[in-house]
């Protein structure tokens, strides 16, 4: 129902009438869009306490980025766009960060900021925090629109909504100038003004040519690999995935935000082997990974020798072909892809030669008990080992909550060793392994799906969004921090020999985060040990209450850069 005012026009005469800002409200519901993640001031502030009245949730953060990040992992986990709001200039600037990490990784997201008046932008004359925001926007998103006049605002947010969610997903930016909120119109044009999308993303179906194609040289294998990507775990096509690769009995290897579409304990799952697969596979099927840095670009030592063949799967034709060839590209959405893989194959496909099998599952269960003992060890201060085979169990016997990770070696090593279970239940910092969106995503997890949430954080990873804290206290969510506190970036042993000042990578030493969330109201802990770590987190997942655990790590614990040091420039200059 449309949000109107009565307004006398005339003597005896009543005509009712509406103004952009409810127009932005009821195009938003009518669309299904119930979640506003933001940071009132001007020109949004009175936009975020309407919605808010108007029955649609709108949670505010303390910085827009963390906003940002937020409404992209609601895109991520719900597959409708997540909108972000923020005030003009500064605020869109923050909040363009991580429009530009949605559209990155393929979330789809909106983010709406309110903006200077026109005619004073484009004279430069000077308005408040004036910036030609669409054309900053542009270059970095999927889309980006405009809506100068209030009958516009229906088919402005529809071309957002469709942008964002269709083909490949991705960040939408849109502009609403200030002057916008306050214009009127009449209520029942206002009403016709508005368009509810349909079918914002239709299924595309792949070449029956391609899937045959597909097929037959994934027969052909001796060594063959499935890897599953994010847009794998995004696309929601849980049970066809599942039976399309046990069907095929071949080995799968999933990327870090894809763990779980099988568990990572499945007889197939080579995650413990990756090294092994990469480099002697002869042919590797992708669904919904790309062949970018994460994978090596798909050539060199990572790969090994053994010539390889790739088949992928992606909704986009362009990222065929973009680091090495494809010799089976198979174009369209997942679900559709996946299932006319499981109804072409029919009942007589052949399971992989069982060498090849069986060399994966041993060099699996290897490697397995190779690291059984590390994660059992109950030093103190901790190790990263030792913090995280807790956690590994957390998880285990908890498959529902959702894991948030971020950090160097926090994250490099969680994501080999915790392993999930379920879809979609762990988040992480995507392709471009940005840091800071930690407790944006543990929000927004918490608040879309319900479910407790377990965030790992290295303290480092931790400092860009921390004073979200206060966020997670004030709504009181069920999210437990963890932070892998080792007094630094890396490390926190280096030493600077030139002067008093610290090391670049150093901290205050013996930091108590914990205090941080006590402030707000929170349950904060600081732990020594695994046990303690074990109690601690374990107290806090049964009782949903917001709590942050100081886990005091070994400074010296940790390698430089984590698992990506080759990526670090090192000069090859000796100080004389």
């Amino acid at each position: 129902m449309l949000n109107t005012a009565t307004k006398s026009e005339a003597p005896g005469t009543e005509q009712e009438l509406t103004d952009g800002f409810h127009l932005v409200i009821d195009a938003l519901k009518l669309n299904g869009i119930n979640t506003i993640y933001n940071v009132p001031g001007i020109p949004i502030t009175d936009l975020g306490r309407m919605a808010q009245a108007a029955g649609i949730r709108v949670i505010s953060f303390r910085h827009e980025q963390n906003a940002g990040y937020a409404a992209g992992i609601a895109g991520f986990l719900t597959k409708k766009p997540g909108v972000c709001l923020t005030v003009s200039a500064p605020g869109f600037l923050n909040g363009l960060t991580a429009l530009a990490h949605a559209t990155t990784n393929c979330y789809p997201m909106i983010l709406i900021s309110g903006s200077s008046e026109r005619e004073i932008v484009d004279l430069q004359q000077g308005d408040y925090e004036e910036m030609d925001q669409l054309a900053i926007a542009k270059p970095l998103c999927k889309a980006a629109y405009r809506v100068l006049h209030a009958q516009d605002i229906g088919i402005g947010l529809a071309r957002a909504i469709r942008a964002a969610v269709s083909g490949r997903p991705g960040g939408v930016y849109l502009d609403l100038p200030a002057k916008l909120f306050g214009q009127v119109m009449n209520a029942d044009a206002g009403q016709r003004s508005l368009v509810k999308v349909i079918d914002a993303a239709p299924a595309q179906i792949p070449a029956p040519a391609s899937v045959k194609r597909a097929l037959d040289v994934l027969r052909s294998a001796k060594r063959p690999l499935i890897i599953l990507g994010k847009g794998a775990a995004y696309a929601q096509a849980d049970e066809e995935i599942r039976r399309f690769v046990e069907k095929s009995g071949v080995p799968f290897l999933p990327m870090s935000m894809a763990k779980g579409l099988l568990p990572d304990t499945h007889p197939q799952c080579a995650g413990a082997a990756r090294s092994t697969v990469l480099k002697e596979s002869d042919v590797v099927m992708l669904i919904g990974a790309r062949l970018n840095w994460l994978l090596s670009h798909g050539k060199g030592k990572t790969w090994g020798e053994a010539p390889k063949k790739f088949i992928q799967v992606d909704i986009e034709p362009r990222e065929m072909d973009s680091n090495v060839e494809i010799v089976a590209p198979v174009v369209g959405d997942i679900g559709s892809c996946v299932s006319a893989f499981v109804q072409a194959m029919g009942s007589g496909w052949s399971a992989p030669p069982a060498d090849w099998t069986k060399a994966v599952q041993s060099k699996r269960e290897e490697n397995v008990a190779k690291m059984a003992p590390k994660l059992m060890n109950n030093k103190s201060p901790m190790d990263y080992h030792g913090a995280l085979g807790v956690l590994k169990n957390v998880i285990k016997e908890r498959p529902d909550a959702i894991l948030v990770n971020e950090g160097a070696n926090t994250l490099d090593l969680a994501r080999g060793v915790i392993d999930m279970y379920k879809p979609r239940k762990r988040l992480d910092v995507g392709t471009w392994g940005v840091m800071g969106i930690g407790m944006g995503q543990a929000i927004a997890a918490a608040l879309e799906t319900g479910n407790p949430v377990l965030a790992v954080e290295g303290d480092s990873a931790f400092g860009f969004s921390g004073m979200e804290v206060e966020t997670i206290c004030r709504y009181n969510l069920p999210i437990c921090v963890v932070i892998f506190n080792n007094d630094g970036i890396y490390r926190g042993t280096d030493v600077n020999n030139t002067n008093s000042d610290p090391a670049t990578t150093v901290f205050v030493k013996g930091a108590r985060y914990d205090k941080m969330m006590e402030a707000f109201g929170g349950v904060g802990v600081n732990a020594t040990s695994p046990d303690e770590l074990k109690r601690a987190v374990n107290e806090a997942m049964d009782s949903g209450k917001p709590t942050l655990i100081n886990a005091v790590i070994d400074p010296a614990a940790g390698s430089e850069s984590g698992r990506i040091g080759n990526l670090n420039p090192q000069s090859v200059l000796k100080k004389k």
